[in-house]
């Protein structure tokens, strides 16, 4: 097949997890001989326009400045973004740009020609429309995550629109776990439509045995913990919706009966300063170690390898890539399992397969129950940890992940 991608992010612009999901999926399926081409974002149009990596032709065009011009039109609500409007004026300028170079250059200028549009999230969806219209082609809408589920019943309007727009006009909607085309069909996108295609890892980057017991020792003493210690790891984003305000609330119910524990938060956002306090007033501060940075891939491995058990409390996640993570690298994980959240179909809670628990990510007392769960077993989870990484080699791989979207690309073909 010919396959056009519109997504935001694409190496080595990375946002989250749909960059991840866009990069290790192109880059499959141009090793199994289809041409795969990629119209991303040029962050600060300090990118070459075109450049080719593993086999994918990745576009990124100069955009324009659309914001004091865009301006003049937009709507109250589109003005109440503030300093962001940008942003959305650049989304826009992304689109119009790409849609543009694919439909007039490559297309009708050098006689390119394209089987399926693949447009990822509102952020890729316009440009897939567009080009829809323009080409006379299938689209599929990658809907990895929600307006509403992101903000948690509030956020964008207009964002909103864009986004039943898109599952109106799309010939596939293709979404990452069951628990978001649930939120889907809620949200009024056609049933007939949506196919549920989860996310995946590659396990052997992600793999225990490759990370020595020296590398492991030598993280845990960076953050000061023993080797008679236990280390409880969450990795995300320091937001309200990721739940680690309920995780470090939870973490003194924890520490009564385990009172070698220490959680290793690691990530960036808005709630750092009053996670901070909160460990502080809660008399745990001793416990608790914050690393607020970006760091690369090979670091986080050794992270997952240096821990004990995986702490992902969210409230809402539509499928959650890090638990696929720490599940590959055999590490027993607890997941919130509430309203949307697609960690709990990877999570096994129970069983002869067990590799994890679920727990009310709202209550802290529940997830402070999920951790002295695994913590009381014999092995604190190791026996869970390998059929975590046992359930990944059968269902999350990316070549699993690459053949479904194949096969509902296919569908439209």
């Amino acid at each position: 097949m010919k396959i056009v991608h519109f997504s935001w992010e694409y190496p080595p612009v990375l946002y989250g997890g749909l960059g991840t999901f866009v990069s290790e999926v192109t880059m499959k399926m141009a090793a199994w001989k289809h041409d795969v081409a990629v119209f991303s974002l040029n962050r600060d149009n300090t990118f070459p326009p075109m450049d080719l990596t593993h086999g994918v032709e990745v576009y990124r065009p100069k955009t324009l400045d659309l914001t004091s011009t865009f301006y003049l039109c937009a709507d109250h609500e589109l003005r109440s973004w503030g300093p962001y409007f940008k942003f959305f004026a650049d989304v826009l300028s992304y689109n119009i740009m790409s849609t543009s170079q694919l439909t007039n250059g490559l297309v009708r200028k050098n006689s390119r020609s394209f089987d399926i549009i693949d447009g990822h999230d509102w952020l890729g969806i316009m440009g897939g429309i567009i080009s829809k219209k323009e080409l006379k082609i299938p689209l599929v809408f990658h809907v990895h995550s929600t307006e509403v589920g992101r903000s948690i019943g509030r956020g964008s309007h207009t964002i909103k629109d864009i986004e039943y727009e898109g599952g109106q006009i799309a010939d596939r909607i293709i979404t990452v776990s069951n628990a978001m085309a649930d939120e889907l069909l809620k949200l009024g996108f056609p049933q007939e439509k949506i196919r549920v295609c989860w996310n995946g890892v590659d396990p052997e980057k992600y793999n225990p045995e490759r990370i020595t017991l020296e590398q492991r020792e030598a993280l845990r003493r960076r953050y000061g913990i023993h080797p008679n210690e236990i280390m409880v790891f969450f990795i995300g984003r320091l937001v309200a919706v990721k739940g680690v305000d309920k995780l470090v609330q939870a973490m003194p119910a924890v520490i009564r009966e385990f009172p070698n524990v220490k959680l290793v938060i690691l990530g960036v956002g808005d709630m750092e300063q009053s996670l901070r306090s909160m460990a502080d007033q809660l008399g745990i501060a001793q416990h608790v170690v914050f690393r607020t940075e970006f760091i690369n891939e090979a670091e986080r491995i050794q992270h997952y390898a240096a821990s004990d058990i995986v702490v992902l409390p969210s409230l809402y996640e539509p499928f959650g890539i890090v638990c696929t993570e720490a599940m590959s690298m055999a590490k027993p994980v607890i997941v919130g399992a509430r309203g949307t959240n697609g960690m709990r179909e990877q999570i096994t809670p129970s069983g002869d397969e067990q590799c994890g628990f679920h727990v009310n990510p709202y209550a802290p007392e529940d997830i402070a129950w999920g951790i002295k769960q695994a913590l009381s077993l014999p092995d604190k989870g190791k026996a869970m940890g390998e059929y975590g990484r046992a359930r990944v080699l059968k269902e999350f791989t990316w070549d699993t992940v690459t053949k479904r979207t194949l096969e509902i690309y296919q569908e439209c073909l």
